[in-house]
Protein backbone atom coordinates (compact mmCIF):
# COMPACT_ATOMS: atom_id res chain seq x y z
CA UNK A 1 0.00 0.00 0.00
CA UNK A 2 1.30 3.29 -1.14
CA UNK A 3 1.98 6.54 1.59
CA UNK A 4 -0.61 9.03 1.98
CA UNK A 5 -0.86 12.21 1.25
CA UNK A 6 -2.23 14.17 4.24
CA UNK A 7 -3.85 17.31 3.64
CA UNK A 8 -4.75 19.95 6.25
CA UNK A 9 -7.59 22.51 5.30
CA UNK A 10 -8.84 25.86 7.38
CA UNK A 11 -11.48 26.60 5.41
CA UNK A 12 -14.17 25.13 3.28
CA UNK A 13 -12.39 26.62 0.00
CA UNK A 14 -9.27 24.51 1.07
CA UNK A 15 -10.86 21.65 1.54
CA UNK A 16 -12.49 21.73 -1.78
CA UNK A 17 -9.39 22.75 -3.94
CA UNK A 18 -7.90 19.58 -2.02
CA UNK A 19 -10.29 17.06 -3.07
CA UNK A 20 -10.26 18.89 -6.76
CA UNK A 21 -13.92 20.37 -7.01
CA UNK A 22 -13.74 23.43 -9.10
CA UNK A 23 -14.77 27.06 -7.47
CA UNK A 24 -18.68 26.19 -9.10
CA UNK A 25 -18.75 22.77 -7.79
CA UNK A 26 -17.27 24.10 -4.20
CA UNK A 27 -19.81 27.39 -4.11
CA UNK A 28 -22.64 24.82 -4.80
CA UNK A 29 -21.58 22.09 -2.40
CA UNK A 30 -21.51 25.44 -0.07
CA UNK A 31 -24.68 26.63 -0.46
CA UNK A 32 -26.44 23.45 -0.64
CA UNK A 33 -24.84 22.40 2.80
CA UNK A 34 -26.08 25.29 4.26
CA UNK A 35 -29.65 25.16 2.73
CA UNK A 36 -29.54 21.95 4.29
CA UNK A 37 -28.11 22.98 7.83
CA UNK A 38 -30.76 25.53 7.96
CA UNK A 39 -34.11 23.12 6.99
CA UNK A 40 -32.90 20.68 9.99
CA UNK A 41 -32.62 22.98 12.24
CA UNK A 42 -36.03 25.20 10.65
CA UNK A 43 -37.72 21.50 11.26
CA UNK A 44 -36.31 20.82 14.58
CA UNK A 45 -37.83 23.97 16.05
CA UNK A 46 -41.14 22.64 14.05
CA UNK A 47 -44.00 20.84 15.56
CA UNK A 48 -44.27 19.29 12.38
CA UNK A 49 -43.19 15.18 12.11
CA UNK A 50 -41.61 13.79 8.53
CA UNK A 51 -44.52 12.17 7.39
CA UNK A 52 -46.99 16.01 7.84
CA UNK A 53 -44.47 17.68 6.41
CA UNK A 54 -43.59 15.29 3.34
CA UNK A 55 -47.61 15.85 2.88
CA UNK A 56 -47.11 19.96 2.99
CA UNK A 57 -44.31 19.39 0.17
CA UNK A 58 -46.04 16.73 -1.34
CA UNK A 59 -43.07 14.27 -1.54
CA UNK A 60 -42.63 10.95 0.59
CA UNK A 61 -41.35 10.69 4.23
CA UNK A 62 -38.38 8.58 3.26
CA UNK A 63 -37.27 11.52 0.96
CA UNK A 64 -37.73 13.69 4.23
CA UNK A 65 -36.20 11.75 6.09
CA UNK A 66 -32.59 11.47 3.13
CA UNK A 67 -33.35 15.41 3.40
CA UNK A 68 -33.02 15.72 7.07
CA UNK A 69 -30.19 13.07 7.43
CA UNK A 70 -28.27 15.16 4.98
CA UNK A 71 -27.83 12.67 2.64
CA UNK A 72 -28.75 14.94 -0.51
CA UNK A 73 -26.93 13.09 -3.15
CA UNK A 74 -30.74 12.82 -5.27
CA UNK A 75 -32.05 15.88 -3.34
CA UNK A 76 -32.04 18.87 -5.57
CA UNK A 77 -31.92 22.78 -4.69
CA UNK A 78 -35.32 22.95 -6.15
CA UNK A 79 -36.86 20.49 -3.68
CA UNK A 80 -34.83 22.37 -0.66
CA UNK A 81 -36.91 25.54 -1.21
CA UNK A 82 -39.92 23.82 -1.73
CA UNK A 83 -39.58 22.22 1.95
CA UNK A 84 -38.18 25.90 3.06
CA UNK A 85 -41.54 26.89 2.05
CA UNK A 86 -43.60 24.01 3.27
CA UNK A 87 -41.77 25.55 7.21
CA UNK A 88 -43.05 28.77 6.10
CA UNK A 89 -39.72 30.11 5.11
CA UNK A 90 -38.46 31.44 1.92
CA UNK A 91 -34.80 32.49 0.76
CA UNK A 92 -33.39 35.92 -0.40
CA UNK A 93 -30.61 35.88 -2.52
CA UNK A 94 -27.48 37.96 -1.32
CA UNK A 95 -24.26 37.64 -3.40
CA UNK A 96 -21.16 37.89 -2.32
CA UNK A 97 -18.02 38.36 -4.34
CA UNK A 98 -15.73 35.12 -4.07
CA UNK A 99 -12.33 36.01 -2.36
Amino acid sequence: MGKLNVVTAKNPKELFEAIGLTECEAADAIFRAKLNSDISSLFGKSKLTHEALAKKVGTSRTRITALLNRSRSDISTDFMLKVLAALGYTVEPRLKKIA
